[in-house]
């Protein structure tokens, strides 16, 4: 029996526990042998996960009937894979995913889970992604871009917001994907983009994260889709930068792994919808910084005059943080451009997060023996979970290195250098080299 007075756990609190105990004896076992055999175990399955991969790509079982409406994801996410493992499919597999993908088309823009299917703004995003990832000109000219225009068009709402599809949900996610595949389209316009911000600054909560809709939890995703979505349309400045900078870096926890939301689980898919917050945090470091100045100095300003509000002699509507752009002025820049011009120039700080504790959680405890990545201890591999490890190895690897995609410092890879995965767009999640050849395409002559 239970000692009387003896505090109580939650279910929640239950599994913690079990999860820290399955991670620990996990790291206990890698610190109990030699640096060689370490280094062994601190492999990247690279044969391994790419046959998995490619054996999913030809044949699902029939457990993934439940993901018939999410067939584009599917590409996407064992795409996205293939190709930060600096691998690639052979022509003919190349070309049934585009001869798919183009079947996925709505007739009217936009794309559906799968052929026949409504059009959706997630498979919209996860189909254009699964072109730009395949590249070269039969996948990016697949695209109609006239009628795409037209399918966001339709999905915005006069609050600022997009909605997932016909008649559907509205929220941060969904202006995410709508304003990720205009950008990456070259199709971004100011009516596309008219209340974005202020939609999206109306979902920041009190804690610093980012909620789905206004009102709801900060969650992880929803916080990486807002702040995203706010560099591409340049509203960035409008959000709270230090506080979503706490807020995610407290998300990193004792596993090494990240959690979604307070008081929740690690998840492996973390890795990069935090890691990779953080990674776009990092770039915004100068913004963070003039931000907490300008916050310092109306504290001082408030407590030498004794006014209610440091902000209360400016005009309504000015915010004191006004016109503070991602480290280097963007506000002369064009809005398709933006994506491309937030990788110049150098880091002005370094990581802001454990990224070698990050990587070993992944490698260590997301990765599977058999080829894949999972939740975490005790769950099963999938190809999602896969994707997004694999995204955040490489937001890991890279946020070292000085110029944005240059090689990184040794000392900021675990394991064997040959761990070393391709540098992703971080606003866009395709691997770096392919972003830059669909920008060129599409921002060519037409």
């Amino acid at each position: 029996m239970e000692p009387s007075g003896a505090p109580r756990l939650t279910a929640t609190q239950q599994e913690q526990l079990r999860v820290e105990q399955r991670v620990f004896d996990t790291y206990r076992v890698l610190s109990d042998v030699s640096p060689h055999t370490q280094s062994l175990i601190l492999e990247l399955w690279r044969d391994k996960h790419m046959e998995f991969l490619t054996r999913g790509l030809r044949l699902l079982g029939p457990s993934y009937h439940v993901l018939d409406a999410n067939r584009p994801w599917i590409c996407y996410w064992i795409l996205q894979s293939i190709a930060l493992l600096e691998e690639t499919v052979d022509l003919q597999l190349e070309n049934d995913i585009v001869d798919f993908l183009y079947r996925c088309q709505d007739t009217d823009g936009g794309y559906g889970g799968g052929p026949g299917q409504l059009a959706h703004l997630a498979t919209t995003y996860a189909a254009v992604n699964s072109l730009i990832t395949l590249g070269g000109e039969k996948a990016l000219s697949s695209i109609n871009r006239e009628k795409m225009h037209a399918f966001l068009l339709r999905m915005k709402h006069p609050s600022g917001a997009f909605r997932m599809h016909e008649a559907g949900e509205m929220d941060v996610r969904a202006c995410y994907t709508a304003v990720s595949v205009a950008s990456i389209l070259n199709i971004l316009d100011a009516e596309l983009v008219q209340n974005v911000g202020d939609y999206i600054l109306s979902c920041q909560t009190f804690e610093g994260g980012i909620a789905g809709e206004p009102g709801s939890e900060a969650h992880g995703g929803y916080t990486f889709c807002g702040l995203a979505a706010m560099i591409l349309i340049n509203r960035v400045e409008l959000l709270d930068l230090p506080a979503l900078l706490d807020w995610v870096a407290f998300r990193q926890g004792v596993e090494c792994g990240f959690q979604g939301r307070v008081n929740k689980l690690v998840d492996g898919c973390y890795s990069f919808w935090q890691g990779g917050a953080l990674l776009l945090l990092q770039r915004l470091s100068l913004s963070v910084e003039e931000q907490l100045k300008v916050s310092y100095f109306g504290r001082e300003k408030e407590m030498r005059s004794g006014h209610d509000s440091a902000t209360s002699n400016l005009h309504e509507g000015e915010r004191p943080d006004a016109g503070l752009r991602p480290g280097r002025e963007l506000s002369n820049i064009k809005l398709n451009d933006i994506g491309f011009s937030f990788l110049e120039g150098e880091t002005a700080c370094g990581p802001l997060f454990h990224s070698i504790a990050l990587q070993q959680y992944i490698l260590l405890c997301s990765q599977v023996l058999e080829g894949g990545f999972k939740d975490k201890p005790g769950k099963h591999r999938d190809f999602y979970h896969t994707c997004y490890c694999l995204s955040g190895l490489s937001v890991c690897q890279y946020c070292r290195s000085e110029d944005f995609g240059e090689s990184p410092p040794p000392s900021g890879i675990l394991g064997p250098y040959a761990n070393l995965l391709e540098p992703i767009h971080p606003l866009f999640n395709v691997v770096l080299d392919r972003y830059y050849e669909a920008h060129s395409f599409f921002t060519g002559p037409s």
